[in-house]
């Protein structure tokens, strides 16, 4: 299977590594990217043969098999349907856009081209997450009643990338409004949120929040809640809990090692894991084998364009109840 990056940035670079040394039977054979220098860098350290700043001239490639999206969230879409429309099937990097009317479209072009799309929700390949979900599917919990969601940045992103995001909720938190929908198998009704400015003033000259929690109501009757911030300091916190009828299941943050040293002062070990590539670092190269899978095999992607819309829409139901004061249906987002 042959596969062309758009974007030479941190997520490209990591799925353009992992397509050409950790997916069995794949290859990178263009990576493109508006910063030539940034695209050349990766294409020489991992031996791809084409660069280019124009994405069309390996979107055309006859010999190109699928599209791996990791450019701006803006470009998004146009490139969705250029490579649609060129017959090649796709990896999109979330959100898919900002705009529910571009991801319609994009997601039409999809359609009629009969094309697969994958969009790049990493953690619900985490085998963390993904023993929680079996666990509800397997009914070990009983009746899922209850669903708690820790994510937590260990340090808040550039001022610049926070005026470009468009905010906490379809940047941060859409990772956890799919995992929710992910964990309990059941599609979210009603959100209310309550947000501050609490680790940076320059956050909310920006627009933006850096602290939230967020209650979840789902169709099925289970009530989820969502706990964010920008900053903690001791390292990213990333946790899970499903309550239900017959017991709960919960995931701990992922360490560097399994040491505790014990004395008379304190019991402690090292903190957790500090950055989101080395949390996750096994959950992208599994969401690559099963869009590589799906691709060669012909069966469905385990998240698709209807995932990454319903994350929008959740996010933007999120930032109207902020702003609103109010609990707010998805019914009301169109």
């Amino acid at each position: 299977m042959k596969v062309v990056v758009i974007g030479a940035g941190r997520i490209g670079k990591l799925h353009a590594e992992n397509l050409a040394y950790r997916i069995p039977g794949t290859s990178v054979i263009g990576i493109a990217d508006v910063n030539q220098a940034a695209a050349q860098e990766t294409a020489t350290r991992l031996k791809i043969p084409r660069v280019a700043t124009d994405y069309h001239d390996l979107i055309g490639l006859p010999e190109a098999d699928a599209v791996v999206i990791c450019s701006a969230t803006d470009t998004h879409t146009d490139i969705i349907t250029a490579a649609a429309q060129a017959g090649k099937h796709i990896f999109c990097e979330k959100p898919i856009d900002l705009n529910l009317g571009r991801i319609d479209r994009a997601l039409e072009a999809v359609e009629k081209a009969g094309v697969k799309l994958q969009i790049g929700f990493n953690r619900r390949f985490d085998p963390n997450f993904r023993r929680v979900r079996d666990a509800v599917i397997r009914g070990e919990v009983g009746t899922p009643q209850r669903l708690h969601i820790i994510s937590r940045d260990p340090a808040p992103p550039p001022i610049s990338y926070v005026k470009v995001s468009g905010g906490i909720f379809v940047d941060m938190t859409i990772h956890d409004f799919d995992m929710a929908r992910y964990l309990i198998g059941s599609e979210i009704e009603e959100v209310y949120a309550s947000a501050a400015v609490m680790v940076d003033p320059a956050i909310g000259e920006a627009g933006d929040v850096d602290t939230a929690l967020i209650v979840l109501r789902f169709a099925n009757g289970v009530i989820g809640s969502i706990d964010n911030s920008r900053k903690a300091v001791y390292g990213y916190d990333q946790r899970v809990e499903v309550f239900g009828s017959e017991g709960s299941i919960q995931t701990e943050n992922n360490y560097p090692n399994s040491a505790i040293i014990s004395t008379a002062a304190s019991v402690r070990r090292d903190l957790p894991l500090n950055f989101f590539l080395e949390r996750y670092s096994e959950s992208y190269v599994n969401e690559m084998k099963d869009f590589v899978t799906a691709v060669e095999e012909g069966g469905e992607v385990p998240v698709g364009g209807f995932d990454g819309k319903q994350a929008v829409v959740v996010g933007m139901a999120a930032r109207k109840s902020f702003d609103e004061k109010r609990p707010v249906r998805l019914s009301e987002i169109s």
